[in-house]
Order: C-alpha cells, then structure tokens, then sequence
C-alpha cells in the first residue's frame, strides 16, 4: 500500500503546486507522516468497528435494536435471517447465507424484511455490507450527529479531491505525455484541449461503470488500484530519482512486466476463475490484493537486467537526476573534517 502510494499519479502531481524543491520535499514528508498514520490506525478503527457491532446487535431482540440497523437494512446494506426463531440476533464468523440480502418485499414475525436467500450452515444470522463500516461506525458508537455528519463531509471531500486528480492526471497524459510528446508532435493548443476532454470523459464513464458495478468492496478495489501502482510507477519514479543507470528501456520494460503480470494475476482470480480465489491456488499464498508486492519486485529485476545490457541514459538526464538530488544553488554537504 504504502509503495503504491509513492506511486499514484494524484498525489505526486500535488508536489509541484510549490516553487521550490525544499517546499516540495517538506509536504512530500507531511504526507508520508499522515498516510503512515492512516495505514497504522486502520486496522484498529476496523478492529473497533467490528467490536462495537457486536457488543450493539448480537444476542438482541430485533424491536430492540438501534435505530441505525433498521435504516441500514432499510437501504438492503444489512439482513438479518432468523435462523433459529428465537427472535434474537446472532452475530459471528461467516456468511449467514448466499449472496447479497434478496428481499421479498414482506416482514418476518420480529418485524424485520424477510429474505429469500438460502441459510448457510454457521451460527452467524446478520449480514453487513463492508462498505458501510466507515460511515456507520460513529453512528454505532453513539457519537453525537455533528460528528457523523464530519465523517460523511470528509468522506465526499475525499472522494471529490481524489477523482479530481486522477481526472487532471488522465487527461494530461493522454493530450499531452501521450498524443503531443509521442504519436502527434504538430498537435495544436486546441486539439490538445480536445483528447484531453476525451480522455477525461472517457475515464469518468469507465469509473461511473465500475462505481454500479465494482468488481469488490472498497478495501479490495483499492488494494487493486495501489498494487497496480506498486508495480507499475513506483520502481520508475524511484530508480529514476536514486539510480542514474536506469535508462528509458529499462524503464519501459520493468513497468510492462510488473504492470501485465499484476493485472494478469487479479483479473485470473476475480473474474476469469473466482471459484480458484482461495489460499490453495494463489500463488505463494499471495492473494490477488497483495500480489503488487511481487509485480514491483518483477518490475525493479527487469528495469535492472534491461538497463545493464541497453546503453545508459544520456548525459543530459543524469544531470537532471543530480539536479533533483541537489537543486542549483543549494549547495553541496562537506564534510567538517
């Protein structure tokens, strides 16, 4: 995560927004410190969550639980099977039965909507949609609504900052990195606005798609995201920076390997075999949300091996690489001694 993070587009393009490099390497640094906080504390806030859904629902009677269940299940983002007709909920390990809640449309004796679906044989009788947990666990935790309504603010503005970045990162490399610098030199002004329109339009139908129809809940469908980003951008960015031999082929090369072997592995496990997505048939037990791990180390061997048997990047770039490292009129370090 933490790799594929370095190496999301959005976020590095919000380093260049200052004038100088020390500004740039400042908030680089506040970043780190604020996602390294984020990826530390979101497994206690899950682990929290889940603990406050318990100690809310299991072993209670359906009229007497919160108000923020019924809403929930009002929506079909939770279900409750009474298995065993006692009226009381049960919450444990396990699916409480196949698929997605299926309502019919009619209410249980405890007043609660009747499923259709098929039980499963385990002793769990509710069903959570994951999506939820973040912006119901302040409800479930009984914090006041100033602070849910935060929780949702901050949500939106995450969301919105996050789409409006990749948007301007499309759309940039495809009118400018791509059709100007690549495939058409002599692109005008005008028609460059044009394929960036294109680009970024053509991006917020392939996201609106995948929005009604996403391929997983959203901790997967960012861990996809990352993990392609991993093993794609980040050994580039970071070879290019730290390591002057990497020329453009190996750039080139690293990235298409880990890039293809990354998407091969998730779209094999996802949707071409979803009945194979367990431990016994991943590969080392690696699962298809943490296989960008083994795609950036593809990628970071081949940029290598590619590098050392290409010739080296020109002159020119390596004194851009030191430039980066150490900007003009910054000085050199001496050594006191």
């Amino acid at each position: 995560l933490m790799a594929g993070t370095a190496g999301l587009p959005h976020v590095i393009v919000r380093f260049f927004t200052v004038p100088k490099v020390s500004d740039a390497r400042l908030s680089a640094g506040y970043a780190l410190i604020f996602i390294a906080l984020l990826y530390t504390t979101a497994p206690a806030v899950s682990a929290f969550a889940r603990l406050n859904f318990i100690d809310a629902v299991h072993q209670t009677a359906y009229e007497d639980t919160p108000g923020w269940f019924s809403n929930w299940e009002g929506i079909g983002l939770i279900g409750w099977l009474d298995k065993n007709d006692d009226g009381k909920i049960q919450y444990g390990a396990g699916a409480p039965f196949d698929g997605a809640p299926a309502f019919n449309g009619e209410r249980g004796a405890s007043g609660q909507r009747a499923l259709t679906n098929k039980p499963t044989d385990n002793a769990n009788e509710v069903y959570v949609d994951r999506d939820i947990m973040v912006l119901a666990n302040p409800e479930i935790a009984q914090l006041p609504g100033w602070v849910i309504a935060l929780v949702a603010a901050g949500g939106l503005a995450a969301a919105l900052s996050t789409a409006a970045g990749l948007l301007l990162v499309i759309s940039t490399a495809v009118s400018h990195d791509l059709m100007k610098r690549t495939f058409r030199p002599d692109l005008s002004d005008k028609q460059e606005l044009a394929y960036a329109r294109i680009a970024a339009a053509t991006a917020i139908v392939i996201a609106g798609y995948l929005g009604i129809n996403p391929p997983g809940f959203v901790a997967q469908v960012v861990a996809f995201a990352f993990g392609l980003a991993a093993a794609s951008l980040f050994p580039a960015i970071f070879l290019g920076i730290f390591f002057k031999r990497i020329n453009k082929q190996g750039a080139i090369a690293g990235m298409l390997v880990g890039l293809i072997f990354t998407f091969a592995y998730i779209a094999y496990f996802k949707f071409m075999a979803p009945e194979l997505n367990n431990a016994a048939h991943w590969w080392f037990g690696i699962s298809p949300e943490g296989i960008g791990t083994l795609g950036m180390l593809l990628n970071f061997a081949v940029a290598f091996a590619v590098s050392a048997v290409t010739a080296a990047p020109p002159e020119k770039v390596q004194e851009l690489v030191d430039d980066i490292r150490i900007p003009s009129g910054a000085g050199v370090a001496h050594d006191p001694h």
